[in-house]
């Protein structure tokens, strides 16, 4: 039983009743993802929405505009796609959000009254997901555990069999068209960071052909040719320092490379014909979507709102769908046709939720290079400094982007400052800039913190007695790591599911995870444990000053809860403040109630650290 001070939980955050009102209808409002459709029957798709006030699976028919929810799990489900011919609704089943299950599968029009989904592959056991392609004679499961990878095949619905096994960390990728190509990703050369690429003959299991660049220069499988026949699988490289794409006939073995004269980092997906790539840019924490002929070469910018896009296909007839928000408007399914009009596609039932502040860029130039951060400010703010809080992504291969977020804007209404601070680790900006983590995680990153907090200090943005640094997942290992190693900087810290004692997080976390961090740091901790705990936050626990609160999920098997308990316990070995708050899930929730919960905890706790309150 936990001994440790438990969160405070308040009523409400502000006296205001409107106020009060508008942070929370951001989170209450209804929100879906782009609608996954079926490509031999494009009427039926299915999205995730948390509409009933957890995340579930919804199916839409838009032939007749009817909508079903398919789903109703206490801990909500995240992962779902419909079968090729519409048949079939196939979700994953995990334990109150531990991400260890399997896939099940269910009619498209719902199961008779009091059965339950049957399991979509027979014969494949349970692990955490690692790829999923459904064909309509065969479908190919990836699961991933302790003993590696193991990738089922099943055709015609008989049980499955083992196509590839390897104790190294991979995935399934893609399955051509015509069902006869596999490619898989995997890292049998030791660094799943930067996967290479297999394609097995779906007949026999046999090698067709391989791909690898090399020490440091990863591929990724994004889809066949959606053309029956056609060999062709769109890749992605970066042979020059940043993601590009390739397409590469694997029958064939030739490659055609697409240089695109467009900055930062792409990723892309086929139009439905075959002939054309439906291309997503990114740059400094914004996308914008293009055509790209690949007969001619020609790009064509298409006409989106500015922001982020989230997810980005096509329909049969050219229409372009795409979910989209920036960081004052709430986000939306948008669809442009081909005649150039843009409307929003699906809308979810109940009110928008209320916008908030924008993102302001700022580039802090350091020794390291520049480092990209992104900036809200309450438009009522008076002038001067003001309290900040310091949010940092996880990941740590991700980035904050100029999206809408409920929580940001509930820091923001309770008059804090908020930089996001896209650090060496983060995506979008290169290779280099990426992988300048390895061999020393952590660290690394909060230097480049340490820069733009220095940057948002002089500039009069944040007063350097009331700064909070907080993050969740990486974010929250970054937030308990800055407490340690940079006391002077901060005056609280928020850390959600961290890792926060890196030796016990590895030998409790899952198998892929595992094989990611011996990625990053140059081996497992028999073998470079010196480098582990130099970059672990209880190394430097005795030196945290500041009040910290935690919020672990029960059942987390990415940041399981031992190794965070045995940070809390030198905490209170210390007699230092600090405060817990647990909760029956896994990384994150799918609750709306709960993140709300959270969120409400996470605001109160800074305010009373920094005596608002």
């Amino acid at each position: 039983m936990s001994t440790h001070p438990v969160a405070e939980v308040p009523d409400h955050l502000f006296p205001d009743e409107q106020t009060e009102a508008r942070w929370r209808a951001r989170f209450h409002a209804a929100r879906v993802s782009l609608p996954d459709w079926a490509l031999e029957a494009p009427d039926r798709t299915v999205y995730i929405s948390n509409a009933s006030g957890v995340w579930e699976v919804y199916a839409w028919d838009r032939a007749t505009d009817t909508h079903r929810q398919v789903t109703d799990r206490p801990n909500g489900t995240l992962h779902a796609t419909v079968s090729p011919d519409g048949e079939r609704i196939w979700w994953f089943a995990d334990t109150d959000g531990d991400e260890f299950g399997t896939w099940v599968a269910e009619p498209f029009a719902g199961r008779p009254a009091g059965t339950e989904a049957a399991p979509a592959v027979v014969g494949a056991k349970a692990g955490y997901p690692a790829g999923l392609e459904i064909g309509d004679a065969v479908q190919v499961v990836g699961v991933a555990d302790d003993d590696g990878t193991t990738i089922y095949l099943s055709r015609d619905g008989a049980d499955a069999e083992v196509i590839y096994q390897d104790e190294h960390d991979g995935g399934v990728a893609a399955l051509s068209y015509d069902e006869r190509l596999l490619a898989i990703a995997h890292s049998e050369h030791g660094d799943n960071r930067h996967p290479a690429l297999r394609v097995l003959s779906v007949a026999d299991g046999s090698t067709v052909t391989e791909k690898w660049d090399g020490k440091g220069k990863g591929l990724s499988g994004i889809a066949f040719s959606p053309v029956v026949g056609d060999s062709r699988l769109l890749v992605l490289h970066e042979r020059r320092g940043r993601e590009e794409l390739l397409i590469w006939d694997v029958e064939a073995d030739t490659e055609q490379e697409i240089a695109l004269d467009l900055p930062g980092e792409v990723e892309a997906d086929w139009y439905t014909d075959g002939t054309a790539l439906l291309v997503a840019h990114t740059h400094q924490a914004r996308n914008t979507l293009h055509r790209y002929d690949i007969a001619t070469g020609t790009l064509t910018t298409l006409d989106t709102p500015p922001g982020t896009i989230g997810s980005a296909h096509t329909r049969p007839d050219g229409t372009v769908e795409y979910s989209w928000s920036n960081a004052a408007e709430p986000s939306a399914v948008r669809a442009l046709f081909s005649d150039g009009t843009d409307r929003v596609l699906l809308t979810p039932p109940g009110d928008v939720a209320p916008g908030s502040a924008p993102l302001t860029d700022a580039f802090v130039e350091t020794e390291n290079g520049t480092v990209h951060a992104l900036v809200a400010r309450p438009a009522d703010a008076p002038e001067g400094a003001l309290p900040t809080v310091f949010t940092l992504h996880g990941g740590p291969h991700a980035a904050d982007e100029d999206r809408f977020s409920a929580y940001r804007a509930m820091w923001v209404d309770a008059g804090f400052a908020v930089v996001h601070v896209n650090y060496r680790g983060s995506t979008g900006y290169g290779s280099a800039w990426r992988d300048a983590i390895e061999g020393r995680p952590g660290l690394t990153e909060l230097a480049d913190v340490a820069a733009v907090h220095e940057w948002a200090v002089s500039t009069g943005l944040a007063d350097p007695a009331r700064c909070v640094v907080n993050g969740a997942s990486w974010g929250g290992y970054l937030a308990l790591l800055a407490l340690g190693t940079q006391p002077e900087l901060w005056a609280a810290g928020v850390a959600g599911v961290p890792v926060a004692d890196y030796l016990a997080a590895y030998e409790d976390e899952m198998e892929p995870l595992r094989a990611f961090d011996r990625a990053l740091f140059g081996g497992s901790p028999a073998e470079v444990g010196a480098v582990y705990e130099e970059c672990s936050p209880i190394t430097y626990v005795d030196q945290v000053r500041v009040p910290v609160l935690v919020l672990a999920g029960e059942n987390d098997p990415r940041c399981p809860i031992r190794q965070i308990d045995n940070y809390l316990a030198r905490l209170a070995d210390r007699d230092h403040p600090y405060e817990v708050y647990r909760y029956d899930a896994g990384h994150g929730s799918l609750v709306v109630a709960e993140t709300i919960k959270q969120s409400l905890i996470e605001v109160h706790f800074a305010l009373r650290a920094l005596k608002l309150r």
